[in-house]
């Protein structure tokens, strides 16, 4: 390799881990801020949450959309195009405008997640062997890294600039990773953009916002009223509904937003199950801890600390969870690869567990973080790499948009249930306990069922 063409491999890659990077920083911003936004609004705490569900939710809906524009010629501008939306959110989300405009900016920050399949569509095209499977390890679990960095970057900016400033800060970071794209990212690409079901896009936003805001305000409602009984039947129906609707198109030869059939084959369906349910652990992870960190403790539980303390305790995760994604590397080559999901389960499930039975001190919320930081990387880095064996070529976006439309569900199902499973718990120190060990039996569980079924159905590689 001359020395311009490795000098342009790198700055492609760096262009690739800026856009995972900070797309993944920007989606997590505000969130140590979720008390001080619900006491500044005078809303409930799982309202203000939604600052960080509609982020999770806009990324679902727009993900597999942005997977079909952006295939061929086209993923370059649907690239740029995404980061410009991305800005734009960012900067109305400094304005002091009040709560809704917040969620809307929020919400349009999510857009930049959805771009993620298409840095590892671009990796796949750029390299092979196995510097491919080093990189889209790194590109992987670069979401991971960059929620947890997002947490004490907002904390420490916060305390200092204010919310105004915490947003102002991410907007140019949006704007540094913008240039790069324009200048980095390959012009042309092989392929032709895809059709894009919209009405299904539309279906899915529509149903995960039902249900999790039925979730969310089911407390204060009242679980069984009317208004979320309906929410709850309302999203599910439509949710069912986009299931039948790509049933449908797929029986008619149509193009549907994301081919199911495809999600469950062998090889994929493993990594696809334990996306959702690690990311409904790993946002409610990180959502509980941030609570932990800022409650006084008259509900018997909490450190009283400020949202940069807040902040902070997420730096163990952002760093173990680099380490984890390393750490799978060795023991994919060493062991097999049927080992590394059901080990990052299960470290992931060791991690909820230390933080519900060992949460009275921030050294004991510290260590849990790192554990679950593991857990995560070794996890989530695995994934890319065990799906796109199994996937033809051309299918690769499509494949990767539909793991993280499910991690994506996942985060902000776990945004939301988390604090609505503190209250239907109590609220005291045993609620907080009993919220971590049943986050943790659905992770443990499911890399059991996982692993089960790898043994069973190991899937078979689709020729290179």
């Amino acid at each position: 390799m001359s020395p311009q063409s490795a000098r342009e491999d790198r700055w492609l890659f760096v262009t690739l881990l800026a856009v995972t990077v900070v797309s993944s920083i920007v989606s997590s911003l505000g969130a140590p801020l979720v008390p001080s936004i619900a006491e500044r609004y005078d809303v409930p705490v799982s309202t203000a949450q939604w600052i960080l569900t509609a982020s999770m939710v806009a990324a679902a809906a727009a993900t597999p959309v942005i997977g079909r524009w952006g295939s061929g010629r086209l993923r370059r501008p649907v690239v740029v195009g995404a980061l410009l939306v991305v800005l734009a959110g960012t900067l109305l989300a400094a304005l002091p405008l009040g709560m809704g405009p917040l969620i809307v900016g929020r919400a349009a920050q999510g857009i930049g997640l959805a771009v993620v399949p298409l840095t590892l569509a671009v990796a796949r095209d750029a390299w092979t062997g196995d510097r491919l499977v080093s990189r889209l390890s790194l590109l992987s679990v670069a979401t991971v890294a960059g929620a947890g960095l997002g947490y004490p970057f907002t904390g420490l900016v916060a305390d200092q600039l204010g919310v105004a400033g915490a947003y102002g800060m991410g907007a140019g970071l949006v704007a540094i990773t913008l240039v790069l794209a324009w200048r980095h990212l390959p012009r042309t690409a092989p392929g032709e953009p895809q059709p894009v079901d919209l009405p299904s896009a539309v279906l899915v936003a529509a149903g995960t916002v039902a249900v999790l805001l039925a979730v969310s305000e089911g407390e204060k409602w009242g679980w069984l009223s009317a208004g979320v009984l309906g929410l709850a039947a309302g999203g599910a129906a439509l949710l069912v509904g986009w299931v039948v609707r790509t049933r449908h198109l797929t029986g008619r030869g149509r193009l549907p937003l994301v081919d199911l059939r495809l999600a469950a084959r062998p090889g994929v369906l493993g990594p696809n199950a334990v996306a959702f349910a690690l990311a409904v652990g790993m946002y409610g992870l990180l959502t509980i801890v941030v609570l932990l960190v800022r409650a006084d403790g008259s509900a018997g539980w909490g450190l009283d600390r400020g949202a940069a303390a807040a902040g902070l305790v997420l730096v163990p995760y952002a760093v173990c969870s680099v380490g984890g994604s390393r750490l799978a590397l060795r023991v994919s080559r060493r062991f097999g690869p049927h080992l590394l999901l059901p080990v990052g389960a299960t470290t992931f499930a060791a991690a909820m567990v230390l933080l519900a039975l060992h949460h009275h001190t921030l050294p004991a919320a510290l260590l849990a973080m790192a554990v679950g930081g593991l857990g995560s990387g070794f996890t989530f880095s695995s994934l890319a790499p065990l799906i796109v064996p199994h996937v033809p070529r051309e299918e690769t976006g499509s494949a990767m948009a539909f793991n993280l439309l499910l991690r994506y569900l996942g985060f902000s199902t776990g945004s939301a249930v988390s604090v609505a499973l503190v209250g239907v718990y109590g609220g005291d120190d045993a609620a907080f306990r009993a919220t971590g060990l049943t986050l943790a039996a659905l992770c443990f569980v499911t890399g059991a069922v996982v692993a089960l079924a790898g043994r069973r159905h190991p899937g078979t590689p689709v020729p290179a």
